[in-house]
């Protein structure tokens, strides 16, 4: 028995050195399931051969790892390629490669470290739990494992989930698609993820609508409605126009003549190309005065207009942008839409704008106000900068095209590049902001965005508290409601008392809080996550955000929104809003009021829990 056992051992350290000089081994080295064999090809590469009709190859994951490049091989031809952090101590969760469409076939996957990687030896199929760990499967389980996946805010089951893209209304149902990384829980591999909404509030997860091909991966962009025909693809179809990310960033379109459940890429694509470098997420409507389609894109640091009789064809209108509002990075995200002005008889034009220089450090969303004759966008405030919420997590705002009963509707991912892949999640990362209508209003001569939840969201609520005090000093509300799991609504309405600070906090019992006041001194409203629960992911999340206040406003009101893992707060109806990420170690389920310099009273201080 010695004997055997020694032999079977060095049999491993040569499996071993010859993993390391680059040699090909001949003998297959089974995976976790026995329908799979993995040859190690020498130098860091694989291949694996599936011997099996199920459903999914699923890859086991470890986010610390490299990325590994797989290549899916049908019939000796490559119809696939992905990167994945193949784990090599340990697996974090699995992410599944769907085989159906290949079902009798002979498929295999050949995978290898990154030519630059320098950790080529753990790729053995003999020591890396990847090698070890894959497995098939006719299903995968994306029953939720995560405390932080929010009750109410869209999330995709598992993976990555970036920038909203194409969201367009038809036929009863709110099309939402977003940048997706269906292969792991950090950003790569960037396809459509695809989520269909009769109400804002309840989504049906679709399979990827665009995945990439020769000209590059499928970056943010939009999606119209040809109700005319223009481009031939058929009256009424959905047509999507994207960034193709290669070697160079070209836009593309697909249509979908099912509503949205299929796409079909244009055979010229791509449709519009340039030189410049960061040429990216076009956006696209119909102008009625001219007879033709707009695309507004980002180009650098600018906005450059477009127009095309067909979606296919695009001449340059012009540029916007030089001398005009933050400038710390790129432009990215744009969107532009006329709003009425509250009050009056106007309507004015809208420029959305992000970028990674936001009031709080990197991403965050500016807007414009000003005209637009179907050629040029002229700014009114050429002279300031306007930030559409004044949190650390609301970036890459667009709105759905042809929404019902003229609403402009928004919606915005709600991380921070500075920190979006290391938040405290694993199945899935980033969700995305409340659907928000759209508004403008004037105050101190200055035409502004209004942005306030969709009423939608009101059938969320089920059982509600009402309570009202005065605050002399503090005042503890010792248990916000019974079985409190981390998604509920606040609603206050305030009048003040001379008090200089008007304040309260969302705490837990672990002595973890979210600290919120009116300084009524400096007319600012202020939220401070500093001692939020898990803050020590990245140096740049522990944070205390602000907006200006309105002045003369002798009532306060303000809406909060909690839902797990972060809290919007929308002041006087959405004159202001302020989004920020939260990751408590339990819920929120206690608050403290707390004043300075005078008193306050609490007229209605209304909670609500939420249901889906």
């Amino acid at each position: 028995m010695n004997y055997i056992t020694s032999y079977f051992n060095g049999l491993k350290v040569f499996v071993f050195l010859l993993c390391l000089t680059g040699l090909s081994l001949s003998l297959p080295v089974y995976a976790g399931d026995p329908a799979l064999t993995i040859r190690n090809l020498g130098e860091g590469h694989c291949l694996v051969r599936v011997n099996t009709n199920q459903k999914y190859l699923l890859l086991p994951v470890e986010d610390a790892s490299p990325d590994v490049r797989f290549s899916m091989i049908v019939n000796n031809k490559e119809v696939d390629a992905f990167d994945v952090r193949l784990a090599v101590n340990k697996v974090d969760y699995y992410v599944p490669v769907d085989l159906s469409a290949y079902a009798g076939k002979q498929i295999s996957f050949a995978f290898r470290l990154h030519s630059n990687d320098p950790v080529r030896v753990s790729l053995s199929p003999d020591n890396t739990a990847g090698c070890k760990e894959m497995k098939l499967a006719d299903t995968f389980d994306t029953s939720n494992r995560e405390k932080f996946r929010p009750l109410y805010h869209f999330a995709p089951l598992y993976g990555w989930m970036n920038d909203p893209n194409g969201m367009v209304y038809k036929d009863g149902e709110y099309h939402l698609f977003y940048q997706y990384n269906p292969y792991g829980s950090k950003w790569g591999n960037m396809n459509w993820g695809h989520a269909i909404s009769k109400d804002l509030v309840n989504w049906e997860h679709r399979p990827v609508a665009i995945a990439p091909d020769a000209f590059g991966t499928i970056f943010s962009g939009s999606a119209v409605i040809d109700h005319r025909n223009t481009a031939g693809f058929g009256a009424g179809a959905i047509v999507a126009i994207y960034t193709q990310n290669g070697d160079r960033q070209v836009q593309s379109i697909a249509y979908s003549t099912d509503n949205g459940r299929t796409f079909t890429k244009y055979n010229n694509n791509p449709v519009l190309v340039s030189e410049a470098r960061d040429f990216r997420d076009p956006k696209v409507f119909w102008y009625e005065a001219t007879q033709r389609w707009v695309m507004i894109l980002a180009v650098g640091q600018e906005m450059q207009i477009f127009s095309s009789p067909n979606l296919k064809d695009w001449a340059f209108e012009s540029s916007f942008g030089k001398g005009q509002g933050a400038h710390g990075n790129v432009w990215e995200c744009p969107d532009l839409f006329e709003l009425p002005v509250e009050g009056t008889n106007e309507k004015k034009w809208v420029l959305l704008c992000s970028l990674g220089d936001g009031p709080f450090g990197d991403s965050a969303t500016q807007y414009f106000i000003g005209t637009f004759d179907g050629k040029k966008f002229v700014n009114e405030s050429p002279d300031k900068t306007k930030w559409m919420d004044w949190g650390k997590d609301h970036y890459a705002t667009v709105t759905w095209s042809d929404a019902p009963d003229n609403r402009r509707i928004a919606l915005a991912w709600m991380s921070n590049w500075q920190y979006a892949n290391d938040v405290p999640t694993s199945q899935y990362r980033s969700p995305n902001s409340v659907p928000r209508d759209l508004s403008l209003f004037i105050s101190g001569g200055e035409i502004l965005l209004q942005s306030a939840p969709v009423p939608e969201l009101l059938k969320l609520r089920t059982i509600s508290k009402k309570r009202s005090f005065k605050v002399n000093g503090t005042h503890k509300v010792a248990e916000l409601f019974a079985g409190n799991e981390g998604a509920y609504e606040i609603e206050l309405t305030i009048k003040n008392q001379h008090a200089d600070l008007i304040g309260f906090r969302l705490c837990n019992n672990q002595g973890e809080e979210v600290d919120m006041h009116y300084d009524m001194k400096q007319q600012r409203f202020s939220m401070d996550r500093r001692k939020s629960g898990q803050v020590g992911f990245n140096e740049n999340f522990p944070m205390v955000t602000w907006t200006a206040l309105e002045s003369g406003k002798g009532e306060l009101k303000l809406r909060l929104l909690v839902d797990k893992s972060s809290i919007e707060a929308f002041g006087n109806g959405g004159r202001f809003a302020m989004t920020n990420q939260v990751f408590p170690s339990e819920p929120y389920n206690r608050m403290e009021f707390y004043s300075q310099g005078g008193a306050f009273k609490v007229d209605s201080f209304v909670v609500y829990t939420l249901q889906r």
